[in-house]
C-alpha cells in the first residue's frame, strides 16, 4: 500500500509540474510527437503495403506447386536464355502428371490466360478483359469466390462448352440491369452463357490478380480459340499446370520431389541432364517480400528514430531545468522525511508522462491519416504499433528523464534548500 501510495504522489507531483508549465510541456512534445508519428507512420505504411501485396497475391493459393517454364524468382545473373528455350508445359503432359502422381496431392489444374479481350451484349461491351481457360480441379487450386450461379461440370469441362464465370466489373457493364446469370455475351466470335458471377474484390495494388475483369471458360475450348500449342513451343498462351498439396508442410516437400520425377520422366531427360521446368511455389513470393518489407521497415525505423532521439534530448534538456527550478521544494520534501526513491520517482513518471502525451499525440495523428479515404493503398493500423508507439514513448521517457531525476534524489537537502 505505501508502494502504491508513493507511486500515486509521484504522478500527482509530476502533473501538477506539468500544468504549471504548459507552454514549455507544449512545446518539449513536438519532438516526441514528430519521432512517434515517423516511427509509427512508417510502420503503418510499410504494413498496409505488405498486406495489400499479398492480398493481391492470393491467386497463386496456398500450398499450390506450380509447374511453368519461368521460375518466380531468378537473379540478374541467372541463365534467362535457358528459360527461354524452355517449352511450356502442355495438355498432354499435364493429363499424363495428373495420371502418374501418387495420393500426396488435392488436385490438378491446367490453366492459361489471355489478356485485352473485349467482350459484348447487345451494345454494352468491356475491353481489357482476360479470358482465362481452366481444368475442372481450377477451383482446388485457385480462388474461384461465387457470387452468384454455380461452377463448371466435369461434362461441359470436357466438351468446351460455351459457357462461362465472369467477374463482378464485367457483370455490372454488361448487365446493368438485374441479374446477369443465364444471359448471353459475345467473346472472340463466340456467344457464351454466364453460369457464375465471382464476388467484387474491388482495386487492389497489383490488378493483375483482381477477379473482377476475369472471365473464366473451359480450357478445351480456350485452347480452341487461342490456338494453345500441342508441342510447348512457338507462340499461342502459356500453359501452366497447378498441383495442390496436403496440408502437411513435409507431405508438400514428398510432392515437390514426386512432380520433379514425374515431370524428367515425361519429358525424356537423362539423369545428367538439368530440369527444363520450374517447380514454383507461393512461398518463394512470400519470401521475397518478407525479406524486402523487413529492410524498409529498419531504414524507416532509423529515420523515425533519429527524430525520436531529438525528441528525447529535449525531455531531458526540459527536465533538467524542472530540477533547477524546484530544487528548494525538493530540499523541503527531504527535510520532511521524503526518500530518494520518492524524488527519483517523480521526476521519472514527470518524463514517461510528457513522452506519453507526445506519443499518444503522434499515434493520434497517424490514424486521422488512415482514416482519409485511399483507393490504392487503404492504409490500416494495428493495435500492435499503437502498443509498440506507446512502449517506445515509454523508453524515451526513462530514458531521458533517469539522469535528470537521479541528479534530483541525490540532492543534499540543505544545499537544495539554500539555493536560490
Amino acid at each position: 500500500m505505501l508502494t502504491l501510495r508513493l507511486v500515486f504522489e509521484s504522478f500527482r507531483f509530476a502533473l501538477d509540474a506539468l500544468k504549471a508549465n504548459l507552454l514549455r510541456t507544449i512545446l518539449s512534445l513536438l519532438g516526441v510527437t514528430v519521432g512517434i508519428f515517423s516511427i509509427i507512420a512508417v510502420f503503418t505504411v510499410v504494413d498496409s503495403l505488405e498486406s495489400n501485396i499479398r492480398s493481391s497475391l492470393d491467386f497463386v493459393g496456398d500450398k499450390i506447386i506450380y509447374v511453368q517454364k519461368w521460375p518466380f524468382i531468378f537473379s540478374p545473373d541467372s541463365p534467362w536464355w535457358k528459360y527461354f528455350n524452355r517449352p511450356n508445359p502442355t495438355p498432354r503432359e499435364f493429363q499424363q502428371l495428373r495420371r502418374q502422381l501418387g495420393p500426396n496431392n488435392k488436385g490438378v489444374a491446367m490453366f492459361a490466360a489471355n489478356s485485352g479481350n473485349t467482350l459484348k451484349a447487345g451494345s454494352n461491351s468491356v475491353a481489357d478483359c482476360v479470358l482465362q481457360g481452366v481444368t475442372y480441379d481450377f477451383r482446388i487450386v485457385s480462388n474461384v469466390p461465387l457470387k452468384e450461379g454455380r461452377y463448371f461440370t466435369t461434362q461441359e469441362m470436357d466438351a468446351g462448352r460455351p459457357v462461362a464465370i465472369i467477374g463482378a466489373t464485367i457483370a455490372e457493364n454488361l448487365f446493368p440491369s438485374g441479374s446477369a446469370l443465364g444471359r448471353e455475351f459475345k467473346a472472340r466470335g463466340r456467344t457464351f452463357t454466364i453460369i457464375g458471377v465471382m464476388e467484387k474484390e474491388g482495386k487492389k495494388l497489383l490488378t493483375i490478380s483482381s477477379n473482377d475483369a476475369n472471365c473464366i471458360i473451359p480450357f478445351n475450348l480456350f485452347a480452341k480459340l487461342l490456338s494453345v500449342s500441342t508441342t510447348g513451343k512457338g507462340g499461342g498462351p502459356s500453359v501452366s499446370i497447378a498441383v495442390k498439396g496436403r496440408d502437411e508442410d513435409a507431405g508438400l516437400l514428398d510432392l515437390e520431389y514426386e512432380m520433379q520425377g514425374v515431370m524428367r520422366n515425361i519429358r525424356g531427360l537423362k539423369p545428367r541432364e538439368e530440369d527444363n521446368f520450374a517447380l514454383n511455389r507461393p512461398e518463394m513470393i512470400a519470401s521475397v517480400i518478407g525479406t524486402l518489407f523487413s529492410r524498409i521497415g529498419v531504414i524507416g525505423a532509423m529515420i523515425g528514430g533519429l527524430a525520436t532521439l531529438v525528441g528525447g534530448f529535449g525531455i531531458a534538456n526540459i527536465m533538467f531545468v524542472s530540477v533547477r527550478e524546484r530544487t528548494n521544494i525538493i530540499g523541503i520534501q527531504k527535510s520532511l522525511g521524503a526518500k530518494n526513491f520518492f524524488i527519483l520517482f517523480q521526476f521519472l513518471f514527470e518524463a514517461i508522462c510528457l513522452c506519453l502525451i507526445g506519443g499518444g499525440a503522434g499515434i493520434f495523428l497517424v490514424w486521422l491519416v488512415t482514416t482519409i479515404p485511399q483507393d490504392a493503398l487503404p492504409l490500416t493500423m494495428t493495435t500492435a504499433r499503437i502498443v509498440l508507439g506507446l512502449l517506445i514513448s515509454v523508453a524515451i521517457g526513462v530514458v531521458a528523464g533517469i539522469v535528470p531525476a537521479a541528479v534530483a534524489a541525490n540532492l543534499d537537502p540543505v544545499i537544495a534548500i539554500r539555493a536560490k
